[in-house]
């Protein structure tokens, strides 16, 4: 009976001439979460995500001409490592009047999708154009639906114009892929263009899910190598109906035939995939779900989740890893994953830490070979840079905090081996003076500033830390006590010699009196460009005390009040009197957004514009307020016991959550630089998941410590379906006058938990179905389901 019926359905779908459509992105998308754009950021990057393939454009719906890594090339259509389309245009053409959708006057953001709206009011028309990137495709489906809101049937010409440009990526020189001019040949079979680079085996294919009345050339205005080809549709629209018009664009870098089968399957299969696309984003929303009182941050963290999988690039080739962000850097970086991966753990996307992290490992031992882990390679294989000094001891780290949420020790062992080089090479070549601080670039980018940073340091003496527990997590006893012995004297020398008394922060460097000297001339001229009084008259003060006490060889200085100089705080290795001063020093620079990635850039009253960021001509971070370096200072915060303090900025965080892309935090605060930033999650996860909920993972022995240190402000929280090991616990938080209230639940009966409460009083017991106990007549922890040992503890914060 089953089978009959189904039958029918299928028939009633196949033969069925309905004006409606019943394959319709718009009606899958309806109980979806979505978020309306603003109009006057119109003009600015959308994107459309995928793992294969992605695409940027405006949201309006133009594809202009963007981008500054390949300049003007980052926008379009890309099937990494080839790009396949600088963008598409739709005309509707009636005897009186041609209309280019292009101006759209609304962008509505999905987490898996969107849509721009257009309204031809002359002629009672309203169409709306859907785009989704099905997972693990070459290509992307474009569907318009168009509406007749008049009282007369609408008869026109649709006609769609695809701008190929079929050229390599980033560094596509390296890798012999030379980009040579697309021709383009009509398939009349697939009644689609087929357009191949004419010396290269790259493709891309568009055609519809209607037959086309003709084909053509059309006008080309991007710069390169492409050219544009035209099909055209007839279209007849009654009064109050509305019909779907579905585009398919599907690429390959290797061979003519791929892209026809991708073309052939995204036919057939489109509302298929974008079904399965929407429970599997369904399901990303469920892992880690944060409950709070601040709504706004509450669906920040929510759409960061989304953000997370956007950045997700594969390239069979090559292999797949998260992305630092789009449109500029949609390819593999090591310290930006270092950073993310830690939230992505955190929130459940353990798929993507694996697979990167697999990658980052391969690649840096192919190019390195000594441990070192690259900084940046473009998706066509090519490293533009073997690493940063500080990428190295922040991997060994990584690794060890990927052990704690998994418990695999196969896993350790694996990358261990490279962590043991990595850390040799460290010390051994690139401490010269051997004072225990490796000499090189960290995270700031300031030409000239490669002696000993602060946050190499600090990264260094964590590595170490984390090292000695791999080596005795695997039986090294003797490795370990080698290498906590070297994390303890650093510890030491970090808070004595990097630390400022008359500045109360540590140090951007240590260096000679020439370096800083140099340093502090060009630092008066970008605060000068910048018009920083302050922060001139600052520096030159400096350099007067320079030149009148002059050392030899090293010391510390502080010049540019780098956002890094609070690493010791997000490490936790700062002693509490140091870390409370550089603490409440680091809160003169900030903005309404957050914490400047340079100080000396702030303005004099601590930065008070909180409008968009005014960014120059060529691209560039000078004057950047940017959500590590807030996320970094939120962390720190916590670690000292300050979780109100590190709300705040978090807080300050969110304000630039939509601000100008709907469901996306830009890069730099508000609107700058990427639409879309991996460590964003970092600076989200780290303070809530691990330090507001205080959750402390131990998969290898079957065991979570839960140490709450909420902010005031949050007075019910709840944090659901957190993934550690086999295992997944639920954490509800409720604190009514003056009571707090736990439940704690967890999936497997097996593990241990233990909660820390804020007040001193201590129990032990082991629990069954809601048991319960109450500490003092005031505190209550509730256990729900069956588990192991429940230990209550408590502890002063």
């Amino acid at each position: 009976m089953k089978r009959i019926v189904f039958s029918f359905i299928l028939l009633c779908l196949m033969s069925c001439t309905s004006e409606k459509s019943l394959e319709s992105i718009g009606h899958i998308l309806s109980e979806s979460p979505s978020l309306t754009g603003k109009p006057e950021y119109l003009d600015s990057p959308f994107v459309t995500a995928g793992n294969r393939v992605y695409m940027v454009g405006h949201q309006d719906g133009s594809f202009p001409e963007l981008g500054w890594h390949i300049k003007d090339e980052m926008g379009g259509i890309w099937n990494h490592p080839i790009k396949l389309m600088d963008g598409f245009d739709l005309h509707l053409v009636w005897k009186d009047q041609t209309a280019i959708l292009n101006k759209a006057q609304t962008f509505v953001n999905y987490p898996f999708a969107n849509s721009q709206e257009y309204l031809i009011p002359e002629k009672d028309l309203k169409i709306v154009r859907y785009q989704f990137v099905p997972d693990d495709k070459e290509g992307l489906v474009v569907q318009y639906l168009l509406e007749n809101t008049g009282k007369t049937v609408q008869d026109l010409k649709v006609q769609f114009v695809g701008h190929t440009d079929l050229r390599p990526t980033w560094l596509g020189e390296r890798t012999q892929m030379v980009d040579s001019i697309d021709s383009g040949q009509y398939n009349p079979r697939l009644d689609a263009w087929t357009v191949k680079d004419s010396g290269n085996p790259w493709y891309v294919l568009f055609g519809a899910d209607q037959k086309s009345e003709r084909h053509c050339e059309a006008y080309n205005s991007y710069a390169g190598k492409g050219i544009s080809r035209q099909l055209e549709y007839s279209l007849s629209l009654a009064s109050g109906n509305e019909k779907t018009l579905t585009f398919f664009v599907a690429g390959s870098y290797s061979s003519g035939k791929a892209a026809e089968e991708t073309y052939a399957n995204l036919r057939a299969n489109a509302f298929t995939y974008l079904s399965a696309k929407k429970e599997r984003y369904r399901a990303l929303a469920e892992k880690t779900k944060l409950t709070i009182p601040d709504k706004k941050m509450q669906e920040a963290f929510e759409w960061l989740k989304y953000n997370c999988d956007w950045l997700v690039r594969t390239v069979p080739e090559i292999g797949t890893g998260i992305t630092a962000g789009i449109p500029d850097y949609p390819w593999w970086f090591g310290v930006d994953s270092e950073y993310a991966l830690k939230g992505y753990m955190a929130i459940g996307q353990t798929d993507a830490v694996y697979s990167t992290i697999r990658l980052l490992d391969s690649v840096s031992n192919a190019v390195n070979g000594n441990g070192k882990i690259i900084h940046e390679m473009s998706s066509n294989g090519a490293v533009f840079n073997d690493g940063n000094i500080n990428e190295t001891p922040q991997f060994a780290s990584l690794i060890w905090d990927m052990y704690l949420w998994n418990g695999d020790k196969a896993f350790l062992k694996t990358y261990f081996p490279n962590i043991k080089k990595g850390l040799h090479w460290l010390m051994a070549k690139n401490d010269g003076n051997k004072n225990g601080f490796p000499d090189g670039f960290g995270m700031m980018e300031i030409h000239g500033l490669d002696s000993e940073m602060i946050d190499v340091a600090t990264y260094t003496q964590r590595a170490f830390a984390d090292a000695s527990k791999i080596a005795a997590e695997l039986g090294d006893t003797t490795l370990s006590a080698q290498y906590q012995k070297i994390a303890d004297e650093l510890k030491d020398k970090i808070n004595s010699e990097f630390w400022s008394e008359e500045f109360n922060s540590y140090a951007d460097f240590r260096g000679t009196d020439a370096q800083a000297l140099h340093l502090i001339k060009d630092a008066i001229i970008r605060a000068d460009t910048l018009n920083k009084p302050w922060a001139i008259a600052e520096l030159k003060q400096t350099q007067k005390k320079i030149l009148k006490n002059p050392a030899p060889g090293t010391r510390s200085f502080v010049l540019h009040h780098n956002w890094v100089v609070n690493t010791p705080m997000e490490m936790g290795i700062a002693d509490s009197v140091r870390a409370i001063k550089a603490l409440n020093t680091a809160e003169q620079f900030v903005n309404p957004f957050g914490v400047f990635v340079t100080g000396i850039d702030r303005d004099v009253s601590a930065g008070s514009d909180d409008g968009s960021f005014k960014g120059g001509k060529v691209f560039s971070y000078t004057g950047a307020v940017m959500t590590l370096p807030t996320g970094v200072q939120a962390i720190a915060e916590n670690n000292y016991g300050r979780p109100d303090k590190a709300l705040e900025y978090l807080k300050r965080m969110t304000r630039s959550f939509g601000y100008a892309l709907p469901g996306s935090m830009y890069e730099v605060s508000p609107d700058y630089g990427m639409m879309v930033q991996a460590w964003n999650i970092y600076s989200y996860a780290e303070p809530i998941v691990r330090q507001f909920f205080g959750l402390d993972p131990r998969a290898s022995e079957k065991r979570i410590s839960i140490t709450p240190q909420m902010p005031s402000d949050w007075d019910r929280a709840s944090l659901e379906n957190v993934a550690i090991g086999d295992n997944e616990i639920s954490i509800y938080y409720t604190m009514i006058n003056g009571v707090l209230d736990i439940k704690v639940s967890q999936t497997d009966p097996d593990w241990e938990i233990k909660v820390v409460l804020p007040k001193k009083a201590s129990i032990s017991y082991s629990t069954e179905m809601e048991s319960a106990r109450t500490l003092e007549s005031k505190h209550k922890v509730t256990f729900i389901g069956k588990g192991a040992l429940v230990q209550i503890e408590s502890e002063f914060h």
